[in-house]
């Protein structure tokens, strides 16, 4: 399988419709069928793969695809139940790292200093099927599963025969309407049972307790689901009358006082390292269980906590489900090779023995840079244990020594580059080492490219990465501006040469109509937007998000290019998320001749508009420059941030004369001097606060 970082834009899309597709299949038959043909791991793997691939690709995320949905549709012979409040999923980790990253982005965006300052409630993640139940008034009136997160299918008379489910609630703290959610399972003990049982009958035998859980519950006759011996567990709420509780911990205690089960596995835990002893523990005794469990997930207890953290996108901020571990297996490293990056980063990849890990044939495995070789004293020829653990690009985990031949091979980094033979170095700062040959190296120039005219950059149809490689072998592209007179040198007779004057026209495959087509392409994007220009040039660290930050502070690409090439960077340092290192990087870029000469020729060819922001903002702080100083006491500075912006402000770094506001707490440092000598508006926390109400 092709490491996401070799993908082109063409290819990625392609592998996005093909993970889209596999995983829609692979839901319904999880879903709706209750018959799948997906281990967890394989699924996982698809799923983190198709996350990678939209990381590094946002503009190619299909809009109904993996990421955008939840479960699969309901089946046509059930009722619809509409859920008043979505019923979404929670992020996945698979490692403690993941998971320290985790707790520490918790307490980054609180503002806490250390890690003793957050109550997790940890909860088993039971391996079943989700549901809902609706009470009001005390008494249990709908049912219904998950379904896609919107709609789930109605199951009201299938759980009214699950012994754990109360139908009646009498307590005088009962919301007039309460939804608890949970996981319906079939214990390991009842599932032998079942499938003893449908073997003597000539029955259907279930894969797997989930398997029978989900089978037993979707049933279109209840009578059956009752014969079948399913439990349930209650662990979150979905739409309540009135929420009493301040917690996670305490909506358990409440809901188990109510006549609901919860899990007595739940644990509270008060450090990270609390919870990775928890996921030990629970990994260790995960055998012994009465039930299948396949992870942990971790919440923050506090609910005004959680409401301060509030949502990513269509994940909470607040709560993450720790996977365990996946299959991992034994095989050798045959060679290892080094590939060259857009960027001119060398990646080391290792090419295995095949080997079927999870269900799927791995034959390769990156090794990321010469460090992490040194590190795990990687040898060509040795036997190593890799594994998938969520991540479809297979890892080494640790390289079994005790296996290690006599004929195992120490790698030696390559100093010079596999594929121009320019100096290959390694700045201090750095794991990674780059090519210095820029776009004379034929890797880095036709990744830079593909790169030229993916989605987000001048996003030219007709020129996907094949073309762009054949094309840039047969010098008829060498650079971006080749790509604009191409029509013209194509009609002049010249572009092809070395080829006895052949036309596009006479290309096998090709055509008048798909010439035509190409440059009607091409000629259609002569005009483009600031951002989609700063971001086709291709300067490393600067993303589809940053050139709109550069655009939205400069406004005009003369007057950004102008600053650079002076090394004037003070007012890009101003710009919120952009720091030295970035700084340093994109000042390098505008400094190489080629790429000015490569700016230039484009320039000559096309119009970059100046930047137009658009946006309709009707707050006070609408267009206004803000930074922030010193500790403030209602929220942290990532909150504060995130409302200004929010607003439609800009957040910047440093202060300078085109600051509008400095909001500073306490023990504000230099930033508010400076603020004072430019006579700049300094506003107090709770004028800040006064503001943005």
């Amino acid at each position: 399988m092709q490491n996401i970082d070799e993908l082109s834009e063409e290819q990625a899309r392609a592998e996005l419709k093909r993970l889209s597709e596999e995983m829609a299949k692979a839901d319904i038959a999880y879903y709706q069928n209750d018959a799948p043909y997906l281990t967890d791991a394989e699924y996982d793997s698809l799923k983190r793969r198709n996350e990678q691939i939209e990381a590094k690709f946002p503009h190619l995320r299909l809009a109904n695809g993996p990421s955008q949905r939840i479960g699969a549709a309901v089946k046509s012979e059930f009722g619809k139940v509409e859920h008043k409040i979505p019923m979404l999923s929670l992020g996945d980790i698979f490692s403690e790292e993941e998971l320290m990253d985790f707790t520490a982005g918790v307490n980054r965006f609180l503002g806490n200093k250390t890690d003793n300052q957050i109550t997790y409630s940890a909860e088993p993640k039971i391996d079943g099927l989700s549901f809902s139940a609706r009470f009001e008034h005390g008494k249990f009136i709908q049912g219904a599963t998950r379904g896609d997160g919107k709609t789930g299918e109605d199951i009201t008379e299938n759980l009214k025969v699950i012994k754990d489910l109360p139908l009646e609630i009498k307590a005088p703290d009962l919301p007039e309407i309460l939804e608890v959610r949970g996981e319906v399972y079939m214990s390991k003990a009842d599932f032998f049972e079942l499938n003893k049982k449908n073997a003597a009958e000539h029955k259907k035998v279930f894969a797997n307790p989930r398997n029978a859980a989900a089978g037993s519950l979707r049933q279109l006759d209840a009578n059956i689901t009752k014969e079948r011996k399913l439990s349930l567990f209650v662990y979150t709420w979905g739409d309540v009358s009135e929420i009493t509780w301040k917690s996670q911990s305490e909506f358990l205690a409440k809901v188990r006082s109510w006549g609901f089960k919860t899990n007595p596995y739940n644990r509270i835990c008060h450090t990270t390292q609390d919870l990775i002893n928890y996921f030990e523990d629970l990994q260790q005794e995960r055998a012994n269980l009465l039930y299948d469990i396949d992870g942990i997930v971790y919440k923050v207890d506090d609910l005004a906590l959680q409401n301060r953290l509030g949502f990513l996108t269509r994940t909470p901020r607040w709560a993450i489900a720790h996977k365990f571990p996946a299959e991992q297996a034994f095989t050798k490293i045959n060679n290892i090779r080094v590939q060259v990056g857009r960027t001119g980063a060398l990646t080391p990849v290792a090419d295995l023995e095949p080997i079927n890990v999870g269900g799927v044939i791995v034959s390769h495995a990156t090794l990321h840079n010469e460090d992490e070789i040194k590190r795990k004293d990687i040898r060509i020829n040795d036997t190593v244990i890799i594994q998938r653990a969520g991540d479809v690009i297979p890892q080494i985990v640790r390289v079994v020594k005790e296996k290690r031949p006599q004929d195992s091979q120490e790698f030696i980094f390559p100093q010079k580059c596999p594929v121009c033979g320019a100096h290959a170095i390694k700045e201090e700062d750095e794991a990674v080492r780059r090519c210095t040959g820029g776009l004379t190296c034929p890797a880095q120039a036709t990744e830079r490219l593909i790169h030229f005219v993916s989605k987000d950059a001048f996003d030219i149809s007709g020129l996907g990465e094949k073309i762009i490689e054949d094309f840039y072998r047969e010098n008829i592209i060498k650079t971006p501006s080749d790509i604009f007179t191409l029509e013209e040198r194509n009609s002049g007779g010249d572009l092809f040469s070395h080829h006895n004057g052949l036309h596009l026209e006479s290309r096998e495959g090709w055509g008048k109509k798909s010439v035509d087509n190409l440059f009607k392409a091409i000629n259609e994007k002569r005009k483009i937007s600031l951002p989609r220009f700063i971001y086709a040039l291709g300067i490393r660290q600067v993303g589809a998000a940053t050139s709109l930050l550069i655009a939205k502070h400069y406004g005009s690409f003369l007057t950004f290019m102008q600053d650079m090439l002076v090394k004037n960077t003070e007012k890009l340092l101003e710009i919120d998320g952009i720091g030295e290192a970035m700084v340093k990087d994109i000042v390098e870029f505008f400094a190489e001749e080629h790429n000015q000469q490569t700016i230039k020729l484009l320039l000559q060819q096309i119009k970059v508009d100046d930047f137009l922001d658009t946006t309709d903002y009707t707050s006070q702080l609408s267009g206004k420059t803000i930074v922030f100083t010193g500790t403030l006491e209602k929220m942290t500075r990532a909150e504060a941030k995130a409302k200004a912006l929010s607003l439609g402000a800009k957040v910047a770094g440093s202060v300078s004369k085109n600051t509008d506001f400095v909001v500073m707490g306490s023990d504000a440092g230099s930033k508010a001097e400076k603020a004072k000598e430019l006579g700049i508006t300094i506003l107090s926390e709770d004028a800040f606060f006064a503001l943005i109400s």
